[in-house]
C-alpha cells in the first residue's frame, strides 16, 4: 500500500493527562506518550484542551507545539480564549468541537448549521495563520454543507453513534449507522472536503470504517489508552495500525 492510499492515524493522549491529574504532579507524562506514539507509527496527536482543564493543560499544549516531529491537532471549543492559544501555539490544525462543562466526553456533532455566524470569525481567523480547520459534526449532508460554505478544510464524522450501537449488540442501528457515515463519507468528498473519523473506534470497527475509502484519517485515544494498560502504548497502536490497514487493503 502507498503512503497516499494508507489511512492516516491520530493518536489522542488526553487521557494520559486524565490518569495524571488525577493525583496531580507531572506523571504519566501526556508528551512522552505523544512521542512514543509517533515513534510506534501514529502520523500525528491530537489533544483536546477544554475550558475546565479537565485533561490537557496549556503547559502541555506548549510543549506539543515545540516538540512534535509530527502534525499536532489541537482540538478546541469556539471561544475567544482557545483562539488565542491555538495562535500562540501554530498547531497543524485545529478541529472545533462543541464543549459543555458537564459532559464527560464529546457527546456529539458541532452546530454548524445553527451556529454559522459563531463559527464562521474563528475559522477565518485559523485558516488565516495558516493553520488548518476541521469541524467535528455528524455525518449528514447540512452540517456537511454548511461545514463547506464555512471554508472548513476538513470535517471529522462523529462514530460515537455507531461505535455505541456496535457496542450494545444492535445489529439493525450499527447497520443503518455505518451506512449513514459511509454517506455522509460520500457526500463530504464529493464536496472536496478531507474527511476524518473519530470517537469510540476500537480494533474492530476501526477496520470496517476503513473500508469506506473516502475517509483519510482516524483519530482514536480512549480505546488506545485503555489498551497500552495491558499490552503498552507501542503494541496498541501497531495492533490498531495493522486493523485499519486491512480493512483499506480488502476494500481495494
Amino acid at each position: 500500500m502507498s503512503a497516499r492510499e494508507r489511512l492516516r492515524l491520530g493518536v489522542n493522549i488526553d487521557h494520559v493527562a486524565t490518569v495524571r491529574n488525577a493525583r496531580g504532579g507531572a506523571r504519566p507524562d501526556p508528551i512522552r506518550a505523544a512521542h512514543l506514539a509517533i515513534a510506534a507509527g501514529a502520523d500525528g496527536i491530537t489533544a483536546h484542551l477544554r475550558e475546565d482543564r479537565r485533561h490537557i493543560r496549556d503547559a502541555d499544549m506548549a510543549r506539543l507545539g515545540a516538540e512534535l516531529t509530527k502534525p499536532l491537532n489541537f482540538e478546541m471549543a469556539a471561544t475567544q480564549e482557545m483562539l488565542a492559544i491555538a495562535l500562540r501555539t501554530k498547531p497543524h490544525a485545529c478541529c472545533l468541537v462543541p464543549e459543555k462543562r458537564e459532559e464527560r466526553t464529546t457527546e456529539g456533532g458541532l452546530d454548524v448549521v445553527g451556529g454559522q455566524n459563531h463559527l464562521k470569525p474563528f475559522i477565518a481567523a485559523l485558516r488565516e495563520a495558516g493553520i488548518r480547520v476541521s469541524l467535528f459534526i455528524e455525518p449528514d449532508r447540512a452540517p456537511i454543507e454548511a461545514s463547506r460554505h464555512l471554508g472548513a478544510d476538513i470535517v471529522e464524522l462523529h462514530t460515537g453513534t455507531w461505535c455505541h450501537a456496535v457496542e450494545a449488540g444492535d445489529s439493525a442501528r450499527a447497520e443503518a449507522e455505518f451506512r449513514r457515515l459511509a454517506e455522509g463519507a460520500r457526500i463530504a468528498a464529493e464536496a472536496g472536503l478531507e474527511v476524518h473519523a473519530g470517537h469510540g473506534l476500537d480494533y474492530e470497527t476501526a477496520e470496517r470504517l476503513a473500508s469506506v475509502l473516502e475517509f483519510v484519517e482516524f483519530n482514536i485515544g480512549h480505546f488506545l489508552m485503555g489498551e497500552a494498560m495491558f499490552v503498552g502504548l507501542p503494541q496498541a497502536i501497531a495492533t490498531m495500525r495493522q486493523a485499519m490497514d486491512r480493512g483499506r487493503i480488502a476494500a481495494r
